[in-house]
């Protein structure tokens, strides 16, 4: 299903709290009601071309061969503003993600920086975000770039294979994909991938949303469309509302006054 891209015609910076809702086309919020996921595009609300420079200077992901990453703990204050919450490492229990080197440790990822979280689009984009979702103040966001470059092929996911991220609240938006054959987004209805729901291609500037305690998701791999040069593919990932425990239960190591998702 391709969603319309929305109207334009206002200050995103500027943008009130009580019109964020208007950030999304209508049919968004319908989509993740009735099938529990909705593409659109958010091109014309971004600077895309600003934001894929800052993929330029991301570290290496300690964890994971091939692939770069920062990450931001994030939530709304008292005002509606986004604030940086500091420090807290990913946690993602066995139950949520299958490759060896992620599942049940602890990783720690360099922050992201301060010039991409003080632009006027990257801050309305995260309000705009925690409002389609309901995410209230003080509850824990998790936004990622990260992405994979190099030659020959490679397994975005390093194994993860079909999974589900542990929340409530997911959003893949692609920031770039140069030179890319493969990369397919799957949906499932089951883990084991019996129950295929629709394939999706994304764009730079395209965004899936998922909910992500309902349905499961997986890419292909990634090879060279023209084999004289490298390919590049770069996502931003922002999530919520845990349901892994394992996480639940770091956020509130480091973040004790956090509004948290816990089912104890």
């Amino acid at each position: 299903m391709k969603l319309d891209t929305l109207k334009q015609g206002f200050d995103l910076a500027s943008m009130p709290a009580n019109s964020l809702a208007d950030y999304w086309n209508p049919g968004v919020t319908e989509a993740l009601r009735h099938q529990d996921w909705a593409k659109t595009s958010i091109r014309e609300r971004i600077d895309l071309t600003a934001w894929q420079g800052f993929t330029t200077d991301l570290p290496r992901d300690p964890y994971v061969n091939q692939r770069w990453k920062r990450m931001s703990w994030l939530s709304l204050n008292d005002q509606g503003d986004v604030e940086d919450m500091g420090q807290c490492p990913m946690a993602q229990g066995g139950a949520f993600n299958d490759a060896e080197s992620m599942a049940d440790r602890l990783r720690y990822y360099d922050p992201l920086t301060r010039e991409f979280m003080v632009r006027p689009d990257v801050k309305a984009f995260v309000r705009a975000w925690a409002s389609l979702w309901s995410i209230g103040v003080h509850e824990p966001i998790l936004m990622q770039i990260t992405g994979v470059r190099g030659e020959g092929s490679i397994d975005p996911l390093q194994g993860q294979g079909i999974h589900a991220d542990g929340c409530k609240a997911l959003s893949i938006l692609v920031i770039n994909r140069e030179n890319v054959a493969g990369g397919e987004n799957h949906l499932y209805a089951d883990k084991a991938g019996t129950q295929p729901l629709v394939d999706i291609t994304l764009n730079p500037g395209d965004i899936l949303h998922l909910n992500d305690d309902r349905i499961f998701h997986s890419v292909d791999g990634i090879e060279q469309l023209d084999s004289e040069a490298p390919f590049e593919r770069f996502i931003i990932i922002i999530n919520s509302r845990f349901v892994d425990d394992f996480q639940n239960r770091v956020l509130r190591r480091h973040f004790p006054e956090a509004v948290l998702n816990e089912s104890s």
